[in-house]
């Protein structure tokens, strides 16, 4: 039973740790806005080609 106990710890532990960098990430990392422009082909601006 201590080996189970230990092992359910360990992955306790690790769960924890996880969770806090996930935590961490979103409060701190900010993402930095930009402009995104998608080609688009002039076979779908036709309205008469479907």
């Amino acid at each position: 039973m201590p080996t189970l106990f230990r092992f359910i710890a360990t992955l306790a532990i690790l769960a924890g740790l996880v969770f806090a960098g996930m935590f961490a990430l979103a409060t701190f990392v900010e993402p930095t806005p930009r402009e995104m422009s998608v080609p688009i082909p002039a076979a779908k601006l036709q309205p008469g080609n479907r």
